[in-house]
């Protein structure tokens, strides 16, 4: 998901559209919303009050008539229902799709088995990331993938740019890109037992990371059990025309406590599970290592190579990278992305890229990049915002702990 600070945007919204002359704030805010690509579920969330703002150009709620905090905790509490249907799905297909693939991305794609999925990054010649994506070896000639609504165009481009020359090197290799579905987010403890209500299969035997194809509430669907909020849930791929009965029968089933939940919250609770949000935490300019992905580079990755950018990379394993992504807790305001970071002494260090005040832990929560050496957890820095500055701490994250359903 593309885009920084939906948090504070939403607050900005809520207390500007609160002032006297609401007419004009609106105007300001959605004056562009013609202009903008349309989810089917829009009107749908515009019934249930959905505030709707632009958003990689599409018009999506960054939240309901709850708050973004309310809305957050719901979702750690009971459930949450997202509509990511900006973000873009698309599917490799021919006997050689992971070999193309893993030209472009740091994982062990070969590796995985039948219906199991991982996060990877594509990278650049540089190393950098372009993107980080959610990968499915369905088979081993299908791969099932979803990209960044924001980065869509520049993603696209690039795996068209080298399949062409993949291809006229005589690599069987297609792509459909699934415009013809929508995506639907469930996530938190509910998830499982409120879907289980509208499908025969047994969900108790898809864990973290697994992909099904398979009909719920009577749409032929793909599920994959993952999500950007730290909690168990299902990303489903449904069929446009069935996206708003199976929303509204995913709410129905669960007796109203899984609510409508908007990019605000989905914003709030990624930044608590420490998971990166593109076009802050990552950019093309950061390497995966940097970025505290090693862990999703293959180990047969690391040995062999070839993927883009992989000695820069591979060089960064060996000898560490200049810098690492690191969390914080610290006081006074929430820090925001481009606040410096300095040591003890008042030397800078680093930049935060995402931060906020966590709506679970009632308190301040950032990440952001430092100089190597001063990433260690207890480490104490000074973050400046407004020109003041005030105490924080580097800490592991995730700041929540995360409870994805795998097998024990």
């Amino acid at each position: 998901m593309r885009g920084g600070g939906l948090w504070q945007l939403g607050q900005s919204i809520t207390r500007r559209l609160a002032q006297a002359d609401k007419k004009t704030v609106a105007r300001r805010y959605f004056s562009a919303e013609a202009e903008l690509k349309k989810t089917v579920l829009h009107d749908f969330h515009v019934a249930h009050g959905g505030k709707m703002v632009p958003f990689a150009g599409w018009s999506m709620p960054i939240q309901y008539k709850d708050s973004i905090m309310d809305s957050t905790l719901n979702c750690r509490q009971h459930g949450g229902l997202f509509d990511v249907s900006h973000m873009c799905g698309l599917s490799l297909k021919g006997k050689d799709c992971v070999t193309f693939l893993e030209k472009l991305v740091i994982a062990d794609v070969a590796g995985l088995a039948h219906g199991t999925g991982t996060l990877t990054v594509f990278t650049n010649e540089k190393g950098g990331a372009i993107d980080d994506s959610v990968i499915t070896k369905v088979k081993d000639d299908h791969i099932y993938l979803v990209v960044n609504a924001g980065c869509r165009d520049k993603d696209l481009a690039h795996i068209e740019e080298h399949m062409k020359a993949f291809k006229a090197k005589g690599g069987d290799v297609s792509w459909h890109i699934h415009d013809e579905r929508s995506l639907l987010a469930l996530q938190g403890p509910l998830a499982a037992p409120v879907l289980q209500h509208l499908t025969k299969e047994d969900l108790s035997k898809v864990y973290f990371g697994d992909f099904r194809i398979l009909d719920i509430h009577g749409a032929h669907c793909f599920l994959t059990r993952t999500g950007y909020t730290g909690e168990d849930g299902f990303e489903i791929s449904v069929p446009s025309e069935h996206g708003v009965d199976l929303a509204k029968a995913i709410l129905e089933k669960s007796e109203g406590k899984v609510r409508l939940t908007g990019l605000g919250a989905r914003d709030s609770l990624r930044l608590e599970a420490g998971l990166c949000l593109y076009g802050n935490d990552m950019e093309q300019h950061v390497t995966p290592v940097e970025a505290g992905l090693t862990w999703a580079i293959g180990k047969r990755r690391r040995a062999e190579g070839g993927f883009l950018g992989a000695e820069v990379i591979l060089k960064q394993l060996a000898d560490g990278p200049p810098v690492r992504r690191a969390g914080f807790f610290s006081s006074g305001p929430p820090p925001r992305s481009h606040c410096e970071i300095q040591d003890d002494k008042g030397k800078g260090i680093g930049e935060v890229t995402s931060g906020g005040f966590s709506p679970c832990l009632k308190k301040n929560i950032a990440m952001g990049y430092v100089k190597s050496g001063s990433h260690k957890a207890g480490t104490k820095v000074k973050i400046v915002i407004r020109g003041k500055t005030y105490d924080g701490v580097v800490t592991k994250m995730p700041f929540v702990p995360t409870k994805y359903y795998k097998p024990t």
